[in-house]
């Protein structure tokens, strides 16, 4: 098979889990695959760049910035291309511009345009095990750029659409996808298989096995993918379509998401066009708004609620603050010290009473909801963040997703006939 394989910060933190890695690589190499490998910088690697830059300037251009934390990558990819040519396997190490993986030019939070795979397919063809590193990649301008914070995980499923691989692996600290953060939650369970859409809602409402992207290109492309750890041989957990088996479970799992923050902005006048004087500002930035609530008043006024990641908190209260000036609306009021606590399962789809199940779990425990949103498979409240670990245990526990909820029916077996 063709298989695409990624490797986080803490599987190449340093010379001896490089080489570890390279060991999983060479059996895989051994089986007869072919074997592009995407890998991330060493743990803790990119936020001592950062700070290397924050010493400088409290707000690094972000043209430079990109390019300076682009070298944490570049680092990886070379030594496990080193490692991998040192234990005898030929081996090449590409970074994103060389590929070349065209981006947007958005810096510190490019979307990938293209990917042009003639030179991987070329190194590939000559048996050789292809590096590349991950987060990052070019304009066509030639500026590099860099993906957002666990970008890495896009490259690799992007890599696997555009090469049309067999797999793609994503290999991190943890043994795959559970039913909540295994940190908080000491009886949750590990999913043997998710759809993508159960996924891209759990990445989405604040699950860090996967970034929310890379699982938006696996359900687009159909890319089969795997969450695994590097550090065990457990089996993983597989992503992929949803099936009549996934629907009868209600709740696959529990989210916590604690980069949240709320801008409340009261007393705009209540017509068409508001809401978009509103939030074009807050989208030319690249903020990214998740819950919105409107309540409008008698007297033609309205105050509208939404939150965006606390990360992009204090930048978007200024923009809001500058767009309530010249609507004169009567106050803006804003809140980083909240969390978004969600639920997630194809089967409520066809099951009523969960959201109900919800609120009511929440509410026995004293915890407040502040903002309320849905789909079709989650149901996401805003809370105070003191009640975080809280709620993800209550409704854990609630919704029972400590137990297999599937079980293969069994046929009975007929006893034998007895015989004189």
């Amino acid at each position: 098979m063709l298989i695409v394989q990624k490797y986080g910060g803490t599987s190449v933190a340093n010379i001896e889990r490089i080489k570890k890695v390279a060991e999983r690589v060479i059996k895989y190499k051994r089986e007869g695959h072919d074997l592009v490998v995407v890998v991330s910088a060493m743990a803790g690697e990119t936020d001592r760049l950062i700070n290397l830059a924050k010493e400088i300037t409290p707000t690094p251009p972000l043209r430079e910035l990109d390019l300076l934390v682009s070298t944490g990558e570049q680092v990886t990819s070379s030594l496990l291309a080193i490692t991998l040519q040192s234990m005898g396997f030929d081996a090449v190490a590409f970074l994103g511009y060389q590929i070349p993986i065209y981006t947007t030019n958005l810096f510190t939070k490019a979307k990938i345009k293209d990917i042009r795979v003639d030179k991987l397919k070329k190194e590939l063809n000559q048996g050789k095990i292809v590096v590349v590193a991950g987060f990052q990649g070019v304009t066509e301008e030639g500026d590099i750029t860099t993906l957002g914070r666990g970008g890495s995980d896009t490259t690799a499923v992007a890599l696997a659409a555009a090469l049309k691989a067999d797999l793609c692996e994503i290999y991190t600290d943890v043994e795959g996808v559970y039913t909540a953060d295994p940190r908080i939650v000491s009886n949750a369970r590990k999913l043997k298989k998710i759809s993508y859409e159960e996924m891209l809602e759990m990445a989405s409402s604040g699950a860090k096995v996967l970034e929310m992207r890379s699982v938006e290109l696996a359900m687009i492309y159909k890319v089969n993918l795997v969450v695994k750890s590097s550090f065990t041989e457990a089996e993983g957990t597989l992503i992929t379509e949803e099936d009549e088996e996934m629907e009868k479970v209600v709740v696959s799992g529990i989210t916590y998401s604690r980069n949240e923050a709320r801008i409340s902005i009261y007393g705009v006048p209540d017509k068409p066009g508001i809401a978009a004087q509103i939030f074009g500002p807050i989208g030319e930035k690249g903020i990214i708004v998740d819950m919105i609530i409107q309540t409008v008043h008698p007297d033609n006024k309205a105050d509208i609620t939404f939150t965006v990641p606390r990360t992009d908190y204090t930048q978007a209260l200024e923009i809001v603050k500058e767009v309530a000036k010249k609507l004169k609306a009567e106050r803006v009021e804003g809140d980083d010290k909240i969390a978004k606590v969600s639920i997630v399962g194809a089967g409520m789809r066809t099951h009523s009473g969960v959201a109900t199940k919800m609120f009511e779990t929440l509410a026995k425990h004293g915890i407040n909801i502040m903002m309320i949103s849905t789909s079709e498979i989650k149901i996401s409240c805003v809370i105070d963040e003191k009640y975080t670990e809280l709620a993800v245990r209550t409704l854990h526990e609630a919704f029972q997703l400590d137990q297999e909820h599937i079980k293969e029916e069994k046929t009975p077996k007929k006893r034998p006939k007895k015989t004189k």
